[in-house]
């Protein structure tokens, strides 16, 4: 048979279907450049799904709220301590006129008898040597008059009251940060190293007295952050529209079907929402002055300012724990208890949600395997109408230890290894459920609103949720004469962290 034109040298044709040497189409040899030319591949239908699903956004849609807002910045504040309470105090003398200057510490020798002079320093900040943290003091506002009790934070040890012995007394003058105390109870001995908490319990007059000159307001922060614009696009030119190859596929939000195989602005808009929510959790204030930004179509620079994420907000206003199962003796469950007590120092949630890693989701599975079928507590789902079809649904499973219900679940954001998975520094964090009381400075009064919410940019007229429009002058729009459809994408918004003293972060 001769060779016809077109046909490569290389392919012989037999007489019947089927396959010998040198009868089929060879797509690497060289001589053999137009697979279209015989057969077409075979091309599977189905998409492989290798990542599964790729998106990491959940949490936010599962623990909180979304709000709008017409401000550049969100201003709240929140409750103090009820009762006046200061740590890392510093015992300064025994002198009868109270120091306000300097913070050289001193030392007492121990007594058995009341009436024994104490004057403190409260620190905003000492050396590090000290291991004395700021504690934000401007001024002490104990008053004279007010009785007060007093502790090493050292647990000292002495022939008067034995370890950590409390001093009782009262309260004689007060300037700025210095205290002075005139002590109803024997003293311990005092060394310089020593540091003191100090609480008032109350107050006492003699007869015939006024009341006290000062006031003694209910103490709050006010906190702020800033929404942040994003922004995303995607593009597609004329022609690339035109050729239509469909491929099944399950998307990551649930949906299936067949799509045109330039799926890439579906895959863009998942990518896009993944980054609204790793923005609000990963997000930080610009220090100083911040960074300088060109941008693209235009000569607008500004600075970067940032926004508050909710890390940031939990390592600066909440509680961090590093290395779980290693901080304490007495193995993993101690561990949990110190978490537990720490929750009792602040708003002692009782509902709380375990968002986890691997590793510290599986040591937690291991410390609850290790409690017997009659384990005290037992096991709750109360923020599941207490059933557990309906947690284990959600992907929670609960359990009760002390007076707190925890229901845990793994972060896939933490597992994800091209997300912050792939860095391990953060192996979970603690959730409370439920909601806090602050006050609205917009409406002027105290609201209850989810502790993490979202705040987005809207007005009668634009909602900066989550716009997206087309510009271009393909798929209908005819906004340009450049051949393409551009996609584009804008949110503005920021993460409210309130309560934050209620929420813990579990670190490497």
């Amino acid at each position: 048979m001769a060779f016809t034109s077109g046909i490569p040298a290389a392919l012989q044709p037999t007489q019947s279907k089927a396959l010998y040497t040198g009868n089929y189409i060879d797509f690497t040899d060289s001589s053999f450049n137009q697979w279209a030319q015989q057969f077409l591949p075979d091309v599977y239908e189905q998409e492989v799904e290798r990542y599964g699903n790729r998106s990491i956004g959940s949490f936010l849609r599962m623990v909180s709220a979304e709000m709008p807002s017409t401000s550049d910045q969100i201003i709240w504040t929140e409750q103090g301590r009820l009762h006046t309470r200061y740590a890392n105090a510093i015992y300064l003398s025994a002198a009868g006129t109270m120091p306000t200057t300097g913070t050289t510490p001193g030392t007492a020798s121990a007594s058995s008898n009341g009436g024994v002079v104490l004057n403190f320093n409260v620190p905003t900040a000492q050396p590090t040597s000290l291991g004395v943290t700021s504690q934000g003091t401007t001024a002490v506002n104990f008053r004279k008059g007010q009785t007060v009790m007093i502790q090493a934070q050292s647990s000292a040890t002495s022939a008067v009251g034995g370890t950590g012995a409390v001093i009782k007394g009262i309260v004689t003058d007060v300037s700025g940060n210095y205290f002075q105390v005139k002590s109803l109870t024997g003293i311990p001995a005092i060394d310089a190293a020593e540091r003191f908490t100090a609480l008032a319990y109350g107050s006492e007059f003699a007869k015939g007295t006024g009341n006290f000159n000062e006031k003694l307001d209910p103490s709050y922060a006010t906190f702020t952050n800033s929404p942040i614009i994003l922004k995303e696009h995607y593009s597609i030119n004329g022609s690339d529209t035109a050729q239509i190859g469909w491929i099944e596929v399950t998307s990551e939000n649930g949906a299936s079907g067949y799509l045109w195989y330039l799926k890439s602005e579906h895959e863009n808009r998942l990518r896009w929402e993944d980054y609204l929510e790793m923005s609000m959790v990963e997000g930080v204030k610009q220090l100083n002055t911040g960074a300088t930004l060109d941008f693209y179509d235009s000569n607008i620079t500004a600075t970067a300012k940032g926004t508050e994420g909710f890390f940031e907000a939990i390592e600066a206003r909440g509680n961090v724990y590093s290395d779980f199962g290693a901080q304490v003796s007495g193995g993993a469950l101690t561990d949990f208890d110190a978490v537990l007590k720490q929750l009792d120092k602040q708003g002692a949630i009782e509902e709380n949600m375990l968002f986890l890693g691997r590793d510290l989701s599986l040591e937690i599975d291991d410390i609850l395997a290790q409690q017997n079928g009659g384990y005290s507590g037992g096991t709750s789902f109360g923020v599941f109408n207490n059933s557990e079809d309906m947690a284990l649904n959600l992907g929670f499973t609960g359990y009760r230890r002390g007076s707190y219900d925890f229901y845990k679940t793994d972060w896939k954001y933490l597992n994800d290894f091209s997300t912050r998975g792939g860095f391990g520094d953060v192996e979970g964090v603690l959730v409370p459920a439920g909601t806090s009381t602050v006050y609205d400075q917009n409406l002027g009064k105290n609201i209850k609103r989810p502790f993490l919410h979202v705040r987005y940019r809207a007005s009668e007229t634009e909602n900066r949720k989550m716009k997206s429009w087309v510009t271009g002058s393909v798929g209908g729009a005819s906004s340009s004469p450049i051949d393409e459809m551009r996609m584009h994408y804008l949110s503005e918004r920021c993460l409210i962290v309130q309560g934050a003293n209620n929420f813990v972060l579990f670190k490497a």
